[in-house]
């Protein structure tokens, strides 16, 4: 029986974990409307120094967007506004900025 759950509880971490790096792209979008078309434009297509987001590979993008989080990459703007994103935020809005380069 404990084994049971134990495979329970592993298999649901996966199916969660998937689906979390797997990206909802219209949440991305609606995060990216509040959060950085500021600075990257509304399509992601970048503005002034800030460069394009369109298109980016997904996994990429939300790597960088970790390390900002958690300062092992430098960028004070770009620290402050990843600080509140959550896990999923990250991967929603990197599969939104993917998907503009479909």
């Amino acid at each position: 029986m404990k084994n049971w759950i134990i495979l329970a509880v592993y298999s649901l971490m996966m199916v969660t974990g998937t689906a979390v790096a797997g990206g909802d792209v219209a949440a991305g979008e609606a995060k990216a409307a509040e959060a950085c078309a500021g600075c990257h434009g509304a399509a992601g297509e970048g503005m002034g120094d800030n460069p394009p987001l369109a298109g980016l590979d997904k996994k990429e993008h939300a790597e960088m967007l970790f390390a900002y989080k958690d300062g092992s990459k430098e960028g004070a703007m770009m620290q402050m506004f990843s600080a509140p994103l959550s896990e999923e935020d990250i991967w929603n809005l990197a599969a939104y900025y993917a998907s503009l380069g479909e």
